[in-house]
């Protein structure tokens, strides 16, 4: 929820598929029928065959038409001729930490969007403190763990310096009362079940969008995620 909410302030709603979107690594596709729902005409990619066929599913429950799922291994985006230069945002949502070749990623990324669209991206904080059941051992192959433990603002900014963007801010996202209900939701899903789990902790989802930004800054806590929103040049 802190990462739509984020995404909401610069996917603006627009007129029924007028612009067009790319979700690069849509897992299952949230995101993806958010954008569409705001009136993008919306791709999300993904390598999972079963995550798209759920996804395209639920795009039609969620009466999200403009959204569509294709099978693509993101790590290959160069292997799609038919996408460059067709789109004017990409999202890009705790990814590219999974992905060895960052920079090609963001190339790749840069590859498919038109003059000046827009990349929104976000990714694990380098400076995050774990929650409970975080794993901090690194892969080294990408077998679907994180191959880094997250970015910095320099990184960021280099990375964005050898692909072709212009960063145009950089901010965060998910604080400290957005990590301690992820926490109890995983405690809870540890004791109980994963299904039991979500109605425990559906009685403080209202508090985070409401109070985390303020008590994150009084308690100087890191948020989870830095987030990018940036130009290609």
């Amino acid at each position: 929820m802190d990462r739509w909410l984020w995404l909401k302030k610069y996917l603006p709603a627009v007129q029924n598929g007028s612009r067009s979107l790319v979700d690069v690594g849509c897992g299952t596709g949230a995101f993806t029928m958010g954008a569409a729902r705001r009136g993008y005409r919306s791709l999300g990619l993904s390598w999972d065959k079963r995550n798209q066929t759920v996804a395209q599913q639920r795009a039609k429950i969620c009466k999200a038409e403009n959204a569509t799922f294709q099978v693509q291994d993101v790590r290959r985006l160069d292997e799609r001729p038919d996408l460059a230069g067709q789109f004017d945002v990409a999202i890009c949502c705790e990814c590219i930490e999974h992905i060895l070749d960052d920079v090609k990623l963001m190339q790749d990324i840069a590859r498919c969007l038109k003059p000046d669209g827009v990349l929104l991206l976000t990714t694990p904080n380098l400076s995050f403190k774990p929650m409970a059941y975080d794993n901090d051992n690194l892969s080294t192959v990408e077998d679907g763990g994180h191959v880094r433990r997250g970015y910095s603002p320099e990184d960021i900014m280099r990375l964005c310096q050898a692909s072709g963007f212009e960063v145009l801010k950089i901010e965060y996202c998910s604080g400290v009362l957005s990590q301690k209900l992820t926490s109890l939701k995983r405690i809870a899903a540890q004791m109980t079940s994963e299904m039991i789990s979500w109605p425990i902790v559906l009685p403080f989802r209202w508090i985070p969008p409401l109070f985390d930004a303020a008590v994150t800054r009084a308690m100087n806590w890191p948020d989870y995620s830095i987030t990018l929103v940036a130009k290609k040049k």
